[in-house]
C-alpha cells in the first residue's frame, strides 16, 4: 500500500476552488475504508446565500448509471431474463435488438435520445417528460452499428434498463434503489430525483464562468436510470466505504460490475456496467463522471490502493481533472501526461465512415481534438502523433488516423479544404427524415444561414449554420436541453446526377448518419 501524503492532499483540496472556479463544490477521499478528507465550499444558492455543505444533495449525473447496473445485478442473477420485455420498448427497431448486457456496456448502437431532442424541435429550456423519453426511444428504427460491435455513449441505454427493472418487478424504481442499494450502503439521504425542475435541498446549478458571470441554469429534463439520482457528499463517501467493506467478496455487487467485459469480436472493452476501466499513473481505475446543465460530477476507485475520490460541482467545470489531482496527491503520483505544446495541428478533416467532421488544433498542452461532444486535449508523443485517455491520433500526408480503443473504433479521416464563405442559398428549403419522423427547414438571410428542426417536441429555435468546406456545413447547438449539448452537427450535402441538392446527412458523435431528403422550397426568406 502507498504511504499517504496528507499534507499534499490537503494542499490539493485547497487548490480546487481556484482551479475549478464557480459557485461551489464538494470533494472527498476514502482510503482503506475510512474517510480521510471531506470538503464543501461556496454556495448552493448564491442569490439566497445558501451554503454548500457535505449534507447538501446534488445531482450525481451519470454516476447514476453504475448504480442502475448494481440494482439490476442485485435483483437478477441473469439480467438477460429481462430481454423478452425489450421489444415492447423498441417496437420499431428493424435491426437485431441489443441484449441487456449491450445496454449495460453502451454497446447497443442506439442513438442517444438526449441528442435527438434537438432534431425533434426541443427548446433548450423546454420540458422533456418521462413519457417523452419512452416515446422517443420507441421510435428508433436502427442505430449507429450492430449491437456489440462498438462502444457509443447512450443515455437511453440506462433509461431502458431502469424501465425493464420497473416492468419486471412491478415496483417503483426509486423505492428499489432506496431499499436495495442506498439503505445497505448507509446512503442515508440519497434519492431518485428525476425532475431537474425540482432539485433537492434547493440546490442551484449554474452556467457561465468568471468572464461572463454565473447565472442559474434552467433545465426541464426528466432523467431516470441514466442520470436521475441525487446524493450528498456524505452519501457518496458512504457508498465508497461500502465498496471497500465488500472488497474481499468476489460476488459483491461492485466487484461484479467491475469485472472484464468485451465486444462481440472478443476485444476487451474499456466500459461496462456503467463504469469506465482505465489505467492512470500505472493504477487500474474504475470511474465515471457526468454533467447535467449546471452540474458536473466524477468518482474514481483504485481497488489495489483501497482509494476512492468523489468530486461534484454546481457549475460546469472538469470534475474529472479535479478528482485526478486528488488521486495524484494522495498516492504521490502524476495523473495525466506531461504537457508539450502542439504546432501545425490546426486542421479540418472528414470521417467519411461515420459522416462526422473532425477538428484538430494547437494547444499549449498538446493537440485539441473536437469529435465527441466536448473537446479533449491529447498530449504529443511526437510531431505527428498524439495520445491520451484511450485515443491516439496520427497524421500523415493529408490523412488523420484516430484509434479510439475504448470504442473499438478506428477512424480514417481525410483533410478537407476549408472555406471562409460559401453561397449556400441552393440549400434553402424543407427536408424530411423518414427514419426519425422529423423535418427541418434551412433559411438564408443576407448571406447568413439558419436551420430550424420540427418533431415530436414542436419546432425549435433557429440555429446558426456555417459552411466549412464544399458540401460540408456545421450546425451549432451549444445550448441544447442539457449538458453537455451535442455540440456541432455535421451536415453533408447529397447531390443527384445533375449536381442538384437532393438531401442531407446530419450527425454528431451521439447520433450519427441521419438522412434527410429534400421535400420543398423555403417558406420564407
Amino acid at each position: 500500500m502507498t504511504k499517504l501524503d496528507l499534507a499534499a492532499l490537503d494542499h490539493a483540496l485547497n487548490l480546487l476552488p481556484g482551479q475549478h472556479r464557480g459557485p461551489a463544490g464538494v470533494a472527498g477521499v476514502v482510503k482503506d475504508g475510512q474517510v480521510i478528507a471531506r470538503r464543501a465550499w461556496g454556495f448552493a444558492d448564491m442569490y439566497r446565500h445558501l451554503p454548500m455543505t457535505t449534507q447538501t444533495r446534488l445531482p450525481i449525473c451519470s454516476i447514476s448509471k453504475h448504480m442502475t447496473c448494481v440494482l439490476l445485478l442485485d435483483l437478477f442473477d441473469d439480467p438477460e431474463v429481462l430481454a423478452p420485455l425489450l421489444p415492447d420498448l423498441l417496437p420499431n427497431h428493424a435491426a437485431p435488438l441489443p441484449t441487456v448486457a449491450h445496454l449495460c456496456h453502451n454497446q447497443s448502437g442506439l442513438r442517444d435520445y438526449w441528442a435527438l431532442t434537438v432534431l425533434h424541435g426541443a427548446e433548450p429550456e423546454g420540458i422533456f417528460t418521462e413519457e417523452d423519453g419512452l416515446t422517443l426511444l420507441a421510435q428508433a428504427k436502427g442505430g449507429h452499428f450492430p449491437p456489440g460491435q462498438h462502444y457509443a455513449y447512450c443515455n437511453g441505454n440506462f433509461r431502458l434498463l431502469a424501465d425493464l427493472i420497473r416492468r419486471a418487478t412491478g415496483r417503483d424504481f426509486g423505492d428499489l434503489l432506496r431499499e436495495r442499494i442506498f439503505r445497505p450502503a448507509n446512503m442515508a439521504t440519497a434519492a431518485l430525483a428525476p425532475d431537474t425542475r425540482k432539485p433537492l435541498d434547493d440546490v442551484v446549478g449554474y452556467e457561465g464562468n468568471d468572464e461572463v458571470g454565473f447565472l442559474p441554469a434552467k433545465s426541464g429534463l426528466h432523467w431516470f436510470g441514466d442520470a436521475g439520482i441525487s446524493a450528498s457528499l456524505d452519501d457518496m463517501l458512504a457508498w465508497e466505504c461500502h465498496i471497500d467493506a465488500t472488497r474481499d467478496n468476489p460476488d459483491s455487487l461492485y466487484n461484479r460490475i467491475s469485472g472484464p467485459v468485451s465486444f462481440t469480436d472478443g476485444t476487451p472493452a474499456a466500459y461496462g456496467y456503467g463504469l469506465r476501466r482505465d489505467v492512470l499513473a500505472g493504477y487500474e481505475v474504475t470511474s465515471h463522471g457526468g454533467g447535467l446543465r449546471g452540474f458536473c460530477s466524477f468518482r474514481l476507485h483504485v481497488a489495489t490502493e483501497r482509494l476512492s475520490v468523489v468530486v461534484i460541482f454546481n457549475h460546469e467545470a472538469s470534475a474529472m481533472r479535479a478528482a485526478w489531482s486528488l488521486m495524484g496527491a494522495t498516492l504521490g503520483c502524476r495523473v495525466g501526461e506531461p504537457a508539450l505544446a502542439a504546432s501545425g495541428w490546426n486542421g479540418l478533416w472528414l470521417d467519411e465512415e461515420q459522416k462526422l467532421l473532425v477538428r484538430t488544433g494547437d494547444h499549449p498542452a498538446g493537440v485539441r481534438l473536437h469529435y465527441a461532444p466536448s473537446p479533449t486535449v491529447l498530449p504529443l508523443l511526437s510531431g505527428d502523433v498524439a495520445q491520451g485517455y484511450g485515443i491516439e491520433l496520427c497524421r500523415n500526408e493529408g490523412v488523420l488516423r484516430m484509434d479510439r480503443k475504448a470504442e473499438n473504433l478506428r477512424v480514417v479521416a481525410r483533410a478537407v479544404t476549408s472555406l471562409d464563405w460559401a453561397d449556400g442559398t441552393e440549400l434553402a428549403g424543407h427536408y424530411q427524415s423518414d427514419e426519425l419522423g422529423t423535418s427541418l427547414e434551412i433559411r438564408f438571410r443576407d448571406g447568413a444561414a439558419y436551420v430550424t428542426f420540427t418533431g415530436m417536441l414542436g419546432t425549435g429555435p433557429m440555429e446558426r449554420m456555417y459552411p466549412l468546406a464544399r458540401d460540408l456545413w456545421t450546425i451549432t447547438s451549444r445550448r441544447a436541453m442539457d449538458a453537455a449539448p451535442p455540440g456541432e452537427w455535421t451536415v453533408l450535402i447529397e447531390r443527384d446526377g445533375e449536381g442538384c441538392v437532393r438531401g442531407l446527412v446530419i450527425g454528431c458523435w451521439l447520433a450519427r448518419k441521419i438522412s434527410y431528403r429534400r421535400t420543398g422550397a423555403p417558406s420564407g426568406v
